[in-house]
């Protein structure tokens, strides 16, 4: 028997992060929430409601039209991600920055029959495109399964409540959907994180849903079909170790978008800097006016050592074996920013960031160590203005 079947009866807005995520609690409603609830009180709110004002003004003033299911237009959408300014004045700041296709290319992969793959090494907002994307096209971004090396099918599928099962058998009742099963029954965009952690065998689970649109239930002779609305975005990348390739037959179900580094020094300052400052609010922490300096520094450092060679070009270097990314880079001002606040006079200096730094780039202790040494010695100890940064780096080094 093939039939369509809902598993479980829970509206879109809702938040299902303590389903998605074994053992979370479970958070307020994805419309946002007032100053004093408890989504307020969260460390890390998501992003429908760390964002819920910037969509809800889009919502009101987006008049263009919607997929099925879809809380904004496409250029909607894409407005949310790469920010602008609305008619009424409100001002939509930009979750990525980037080149303009690429948001546009993947925003409108979501609005076809076509699962969305976001490719990059890591450190390039792969996840953070993820979430806001599903936050501006289904109002709730947490149908989430995250890829582990030990991530069982039952997370793509589903499961099993073994009570109900061992006292009534296989029934609706006992019957525990994915994120995936619930995206698919109500019409929403679900999410895939770090796909190529997942074992082989479990990735192509994903093939007969990305392909037929169904997900088979042969325990209850039942199958789910997706309604409209549904989709998928995956992240990956092929950088780290413990990756397992994708099939190619999974990977011809994807349209993939690769995210690049920043293009130049200053779109990456940008955004370690407004990132910082995002978390830094959130966690209490004082702004650093003049820590841009050492943001620039921090930049600077991670994209010649990346980039095996300086900036002018005259000198070339070895690279070490970790990525320097842009959210490692976030990671390495912010707490330098949390040194300065608890431990200094509140401003970012030189030796909040140097021990960040090190950490970052040792990654090898023996081989990583020789890069970092050579690099202080032969490009920072040189260069005007970074005495006070050679001699911080020096110190923790040493």
């Amino acid at each position: 028997m093939s039939v369509s079947v809902e598993p479980t009866s829970v509206e879109p807005s809702q938040n299902h992060s303590a389903s998605a995520n074994t053992g979370g609690a479970a958070s307020a409603g994805s419309g946002g929430s007032a100053p004093g609830t408890e989504a307020a009180q969260a460390l890390r709110p998501h992003a429908e409601q760390a964002f819920a004002a910037e969509l809800a003004a889009l919502a009101a003033q987006d008049d263009r039209p919607r997929p099925a299911r879809w809380k904004l237009s496409p250029w909607a959408v894409a407005t949310y991600l790469l920010g602008g300014a609305l008619p009424d004045g409100t001002v939509i700041t930009p979750k990525y920055v980037g080149p303009r296709r690429i948001v546009e290319v993947a925003v409108t992969t979501l609005a076809t029959d076509r699962a969305l793959l976001l490719l990059g090494v890591p450190g390039t907002a792969k996840t953070w495109v993820s979430e806001h994307l599903a936050a501006a096209v289904s109002g709730d971004s947490t149908l989430l399964v995250q890829g582990t090396a030990g991530t069982p099918e039952e997370a793509i599928r589903y499961g099993w409540n073994y009570a109900r099962l061992l006292a009534h058998g296989p029934s609706r009742d006992a019957l525990v959907p994915s994120p995936v099963m619930r995206a698919m029954a109500q019409g929403m965009t679900a999410r895939v994180e770090e796909l190529t952690r997942i074992p082989a065998d479990v990735q192509d689970t994903l093939i007969t849903i990305l392909s037929e649109k169904t997900l088979p239930i042969p325990e209850l002779g039942e199958e789910v079909q997706a309604v409209r609305g549904f989709n998928l975005i995956a992240t990956a990348n092929d950088r780290d170790r413990g990756v397992n390739d994708l099939s190619s037959a999974l990977r011809r179900r994807f349209n993939t978008v690769v995210l690049p580094l920043p293009e130049t020094p200053e779109a990456e300052v940008d955004i370690v800097s407004r990132r910082v400052d995002q978390i830094g609010r959130s966690l209490d922490l004082p702004a650093a006016p003049d820590g841009i300096d050492e943001i620039r520094r921090v930049v600077t450092v991670f994209r010649e050592l990346r980039d095996g060679v300086t900036t002018d070009g005259r000198t070339k270097l070895k690279s070490p074996s970790g990525t320097l990314s842009t959210a490692e880079a976030i990671s390495v001002v912010t707490n330098g920013l949390a040194l300065a606040a608890h431990f200094g006079d509140g401003v970012l200096r030189a030796g909040d960031v140097a021990a960040g730094i090190l950490g970052a780039v040792v990654r090898d202790p023996a081989a990583d160590r020789v890069v970092w040494q050579e690099y202080l010695e032969t490009v920072v100890r040189e260069r005007d203005g970074w005495k006070d940064f050679y001699r911080a780096c020096r110190e923790v080094t040493a």
